[in-house]
């Protein structure tokens, strides 16, 4: 479950590793194309947008910087009023009541606390959407969005459940060492909701069909391109996504591990892009695997998890004896004392965002240099055929042309588009009799 899911999940622990691994999405937030995107055949010199569009990247930008900040003091707001208001103690009280059984307690805890959260956080969510309706980037209808957020609450009610249980339980066994056993706990549950993401919860946002029956010329390209980087994907496990009912981005990624690995193009993309173009955003995708990237995600997430659950042990102690009595809590083995324990969290992963960011921005760059090195001779002009994609990319996403070096490390997740496309156009190792990087 991540951010390209409608569901909230109440553990910040949850959130933080879905966030981090799960498959990217280059285009990171989607507007709609111009007719004229998919038939780009000349490389751009530079990116750039029509004025119109240009005013239009701009306001769209600076919202998206206003709802980073606002979004994230609200959050940590609506847990601070759940406690402040006694809502956490009284779920508790109700849970307790109810039964002696802390199984049954946490099914009954975890639902109330939920839903009174990702209510009170639902006018941020309602913002959001209409942000994205507004500017083009969203056709999804509402009745269509709250359906998607219910399927996302009853995900995370069932996923959240299982993780508060086991860290209570814990908890209650190692009131000094808990941040520490949680952790180790939540590793294998992360790398199992990874398996099953795109095995079972993709489906039950987005239609799946094999795209050797939707477009078989580009399924036999991408598996040449497989074939190059030496993965182990079978046409098989190449899905064309039915994404243009709800948004207007274009996207093709891989996703999962093992088993549930696959290579997923969605259907704008296929609309909007040429065969060359989405085979480089896949090639861009396959340099995660290939370079390890995932594997090294996985151990950073593992890392800044066991800082942050320990600079939570230290924290927690001091803020429930500052304010546990007003808000009813009884010690951080009480049910009661998860929202407190989430505002904790919640400031440091807001503070660590920069550095997160900043991290996920070199692997995107080594994954452009791949994907340029990995269709150097599968596709003719492979630099201006990346130019062409990110030209495209920037042109949907209405990419700011010129972003601020402080909003790019405030903000971005990905190198700036100007950035990608100059370096598709310039990248070329070949001309001066070397090799690439990565792909020899």
């Amino acid at each position: 479950m991540d951010e390209r899911t409608r569901g909230t999940c109440v553990l910040l622990l949850l959130f933080i590793l879905a966030l981090m691994l799960a498959p990217e999405q280059l285009p990171a937030q989607p507007s709609q194309p111009t007719p004229a995107a998919a038939d780009h055949k000349e490389s751009p010199q530079a990116y750039s947008l029509p004025p119109d569009k240009l005013q239009k990247a701009i306001e769209y930008s600076r919202a998206r910087y206003w709802l980073h900040f606002i979004g994230a003091a609200y959050g940590v707001a609506v847990l601070l009023v759940i406690l402040g208001f006694g809502l956490s103690a009284k779920f508790r009280d109700w849970a307790e009541a109810a039964s002696r059984r802390r199984l049954v307690q946490v099914i009954l805890f975890v639902p109330l606390f939920t839903l009174a959260n990702d209510v009170l956080s639902l006018p941020l969510g309602i913002y959001g959407q209409h942000l994205a309706l507004a500017f083009d980037q969203s056709v999804q209808s509402w009745p269509s969005w709250l359906w998607d957020w219910t399927k996302g609450e009853i995900i995370s009610v069932i996923i959240s459940s299982l993780l508060i249980w086991i860290l209570y339980a814990i908890i209650r066994k190692s009131t000094r060492r808990w941040w520490f056993y949680f952790w180790l706990a939540s590793l294998p549950i992360g790398l199992l909701l990874i398996f099953m993401q795109p095995v079972i919860i993709d489906p039950l946002f987005h239609k799946f069909e094999p795209l050797a029956q939707k477009n078989p010329p580009l399924t036999a390209a991408l598996q040449r391109l497989v074939q190059r980087a030496g993965q182990d994907i079978p046409p098989e496990r190449m899905y064309w996504m039915g994404a243009g009912e709800k948004t207007t981005a274009l996207n093709a990624y891989v996703a999962g591990f093992g088993a549930s690995k696959r290579i997923v193009v969605w259907d704008t993309t296929i609309a909007k892009m040429n065969t060359p173009q989405i085979v480089f955003v896949t090639g861009h995708e396959m340099g995660h695997y290939v370079l390890g990237h995932i594997p090294k995600l996985l151990g950073f997430a593992a890392a800044l998890l066991f800082v942050f659950f320990y600079l939570g042990y230290r924290s927690i102690g001091w803020m429930l004896s500052r304010w546990g009595q007003n808000w009813e809590i009884r010690g951080i083995d009480d049910w009661a004392s998860l929202p407190a324990l989430l505002v904790l969290l919640s400031i440091l992963f807001f503070l660590a965002s920069p550095l997160i960011s900043a991290g996920v921005r070199h692997q995107e760059h080594q994954a452009d240099q791949y994907g340029l090195e990995v269709t150097h001779g599968l596709t003719p002009d492979s630099g201006q055929i990346a130019a062409q994609a990110f030209q495209v990319l920037g042109d949907v996403d209405l990419a700011d042309p010129d972003p601020d070096e402080i909003d790019i490390f405030l903000f971005y997740s990905h190198p700036a588009i100007r950035d990608r496309v100059q370096f598709s156009l310039t990248y070329d190792p070949w001309s001066q009799g070397g090799q690439g990087e990565f792909v020899k």
